[in-house]
């Protein structure tokens, strides 16, 4: 009698939650309906189909075809770096006459769609962790919906990239020239600069293929930080000029090419830049360009918000660039002077500490002694709290991977000087790439920037969408 008692008021209660659930999404399906009624009224101009398209966007799907090519690209990339070690080790190029050669006129070519592979590897997975820990990264960075690239996509392009890069580095590996005339092919040594036309050409492709929406949104963000201060400094401007300032290896790069193959006998790989005053001049241009635009762009901020904080980023950068000057005019020296190495180690050892300082303090948010985390922030993404202290620890040590070079320290004596540089370029590039995430997700948490209000869910009419599906 008690069981079948119990057995009927269980179904009753079952019976009632279910219909109460039914009632309530009933309701909600109700409420649905006016809202999209108001909003085709109000903000797609009475356009059903357009309005709907906006509030309930497709997710974006996976295509097969670019796991597939990135994975094919990534393979052919691997077997032509093993090839590469493989004949360098069996004909003894590295103890060849040609080494000394090759290094100073041919690695530095290469080294920049290096620098580029690296930058777009390290941003792959910044993507693929922001998505992981749900860090809105395309609206903070304000990409319209659904054309932001993942890291699928990013992982696309930089194995691409980087196989036509290997391909063009195995092909020079052949340092003998013909002894009749002295001089290497010409179609050879002309390798490197049709893969930086190839690379320029699909940047500003007017075309809609590979990603043309993307393309043209990093072309604006240029144009807005070479323009710098006369456009209004948003997220994506700063972030991207704080990433130039990582690539200021790879702007040498560039100058090296137009010095070498326009004023250099490339025909036998030889050149006379270094001895040139001009190219003195403009190696120091050149790599304090990026921190003048982060410097200007925090002047503007500075003027608008009344905020002394951009004063005193501003300065940081300023004293970036007087190191950076310091230490290129002390490196290029024949006869090194005392005075000049401890101008270079103050100004370097200053812009050093300052720099640390602000990323993990001012641009992460970390070594809060109050939070309720210890000595991080109040608020994490990352469940594992041993993430962040080994990020600071790491940004630390790779900040100062390049006093060595100030100080004249040979850390590493069986690499070349050409190579050692590559190598303290691409440690500054992983840094920015660690940087990156913890910079974006103390955006996210907290607004430090101050550029967009993103705890709210973005309204979808923020987006003015186009005839231009591509990503």
């Amino acid at each position: 009698m008690i069981r079948s008692h119990c057995e009927m008021h269980r179904k009753l209660t079952c019976k009632w939650w279910t219909n109460h659930i039914l009632a309530v999404l009933m309701r909600l399906a109700m409420l649905m309906g006016r809202v999209e009624d108001t909003y085709v009224k109000h903000f797609a101009n009475g356009n059903r189909r357009k309005g709907l398209k906006t509030l309930r966007p497709q997710a974006k799907k996976e295509r097969h075809r670019i796991t597939f090519l990135y994975g094919f690209f990534s393979g052919c990339s691997i077997a032509l770096i093993v090839a590469i070690i493989v004949s360098i080790h069996a004909r003894n190029l590295l103890k060849s006459q040609g080494r000394d050669q090759y290094m100073v006129n041919i690695f530095p070519l290469y080294s920049l769609f290096g620098y580029i592979v690296l930058h777009m590897l390290m941003y792959a997975g910044n993507v693929f962790f922001w998505k992981r820990y749900r860090v809105n990264f395309s609206f903070i960075f304000g990409f319209k919906q659904g054309t932001e690239l993942g890291y699928r996509e990013v992982l696309l392009l930089s194995s691409g990239l980087s196989l036509l890069a290997l391909a063009g580095v195995i092909s020079h590996l052949d340092m003998e020239m013909d002894p009749r005339t002295k001089s290497f092919r010409t179609l050879t040594e002309l390798i490197p600069l049709f893969l930086l036309i190839v690379v320029l050409s699909v940047t500003f492709c007017p075309f809609n293929i590979i990603y043309r929406s993307s393309r043209f949104f990093l072309i604006r963000c240029v144009f807005h930080c070479v323009c710098a201060p006369l456009y209004k400094v948003t997220l994506p401007d700063f972030f991207l000029a704080d990433q130039l300032t990582s690539q200021v290896q790879a702007f040498r790069s560039l100058e090296f090419y137009i010095c070498y193959y326009g004023w250099g006998n490339f025909k036998e790989r030889s050149n006379t830049c270094e001895e040139s005053e001009v190219y003195k001049v403009l190696y120091i241009v050149v790599a304090i360009i990026p921190y003048w635009i982060r410097f200007v762009q925090c002047l503007r901020r500075l003027v608008e918000e009344k905020d002394t904080a951009h004063g005193l980023n501003g300065l940081k950068y300023f004293s970036t660039i007087a190191a950076v000057t310091i230490r290129t005019i002390y490196s290029h020296q024949k006869q090194k002077t005392k005075t000049w190495l401890v101008l270079a180690a103050a100004t370097s050892g200053i812009a050093t500490m300052t720099s640390t300082y602000w990323d993990i303090v001012i641009d992460w948010g970390l070594l809060n002694r109050n939070s309720t985390n210890p000595w991080l922030r109040d608020k994490l993404v990352v469940p594992h709290k041993g993430v962040y202290y080994a990020a600071m620890v790491l940004n630390c040590v790779l900040r100062l991977a390049w006093m060595q070079q100030v100080l004249g320290i040979q850390t590493v004596p069986f690499l070349h000087k050409t190579a050692l540089v590559a190598v303290v370029a691409s440690l500054e590039i992983i840094r920015r790439g660690i940087w990156n995430f913890f910079r974006l997700e103390n955006e996210h948490l907290n607004n430090v920037g101050k550029y967009r209000a993103f705890k709210s869910v973005p309204l979808p009419f923020y987006y003015e969408y186009s005839a231009d599906k591509s990503t």
